[in-house]
């Protein structure tokens, strides 16, 4: 195989915020694997929260470029065994798996969807992210993308306030993420009076590592609550069944798409809600995304959206949020020249 990487440093349509930062552009490593005339794309982004840059993971990858390119890739899973044994990050392996999955799948001749014989006939629609503003730039940002339905980034003194603001200018569903702002009490004060506004779920409410507090929220609070920051790998998925109603997988945090299969199932064995979440990808990240949606019950895969401009063509979402899935095969990624 034949192993290229690459940085893009992606501009943001508007400054993105949440509790603990801001951001106005989205630094991301694309990866790509060639072998056979055909060449697998994929991607994972920065992060400051898990101390994640490109160059950090780039370096971790030119340590065993050799390996790699010298690697028989017969299946995805095996691949991902041998990287996983080389003590990766998980976010540099994300990138190295995406591109083997979308390798294989061009090499199959098939949409991974199909490989995975799940179709796509029918998914969930992403929701289109709100990040943290003054409220009159949040009703701003809504205006100008009209959607079924917002994830609304909280985290400030006035939640519940900005939350009544927003409910006057949409009827869409919202869904509430405040990325481990909230106390216990906090979150199940807050949540009848955000059902009474039209809110579906709360996302990560509490500090990641706050067990108690969420045993009491479960308990108590009268909307379903999602875990993020809490469900990073496989072995938190059992844990988060016993303090969530659901789990929402990012893939450059649990390693790919490889890892998130065994997670989707593990958590629908529990009865657990499954989502899939995004980090503000390009096209590139959001194409794998697409592929689990039929297995999902909710999608965050707004990345290319909050884009001022995209780097390469795939799954397209359309201004209602359903999915153009293209001909190619594998995730169906190419780059833009």
């Amino acid at each position: 195989m034949q192993l290229d990487l690459k940085k893009y440093v992606l501009a943001l349509k508007h400054t993105f915020s949440i509790s603990r930062e801001s951001h106005d552009f989205q630094d991301t490593l694309i990866l790509s694997l060639s072998l056979d005339g055909k060449t697998g794309y994929g991607e994972t982004t920065s992060n400051p929260y898990y101390n994640i840059t490109v160059e950090s993971m780039m370096a971790e990858i030119e340590t065993i470029r050799k390996e790699i390119e010298a690697f028989h890739i017969d299946h995805p899973e095996n691949f991902h065994a041998f990287l996983t044994s080389k003590k990766l990050s998980n976010f540099a392996i994300c990138a190295l798996d995406l591109a083997a999955w979308d390798l294989y799948g061009k090499l199959q001749g098939k949409p991974l969807y199909g490989i995975w014989g799940t179709g796509n006939a029918s998914y969930p629609i992403t929701n289109y992210t709100i990040g943290i503003a003054p409220v009159e730039k949040m009703v701003e940002k809504m205006k100008e993308m009209p959607w079924p339905i917002y994830k609304i980034k909280l985290g400030t003194e006035d939640d519940v306030a900005i939350v009544k603001t927003l409910r006057q200018h949409t009827d869409a569903v919202f869904r509430i993420d405040a990325n481990c702002a909230w106390s216990a009490d906090e979150t199940i004060a807050n949540a009848p009076l955000l059902k009474d506004l039209g809110v579906e779920f709360l996302e990560q409410p509490l500090k990641a590592d706050d067990w108690d507090g969420m045993q009491k929220v479960k308990r108590h609070s009268v909307l379903p609550v999602i875990a993020d920051e809490s469900c990073i790998v496989e072995s938190d998925v059992k844990q988060c069944g016993n303090y969530f109603n659901g789990i929402n997988i990012k893939l450059t945090k649990c390693g790919g798409l490889t890892p998130a299969l065994r997670m989707i199932h593990e958590a629908k064995q529990m009865g657990l809600k499954v989502m899939v979440g995004c980090m503000t990808e390009s096209t590139v990240g959001i194409s794998a995304i697409a592929q689990l949606v039929p297995q999902l019950d909710f999608v965050d895969m707004d990345g290319p959206l909050l884009l001022k401009a995209d780097i390469a063509d795939g799954v397209k979402i359309l201004p209602d949020g359903k999915l153009i899935f293209p001909q190619l095969n594998g995730t169906g990624v190419s780059l833009r020249s």
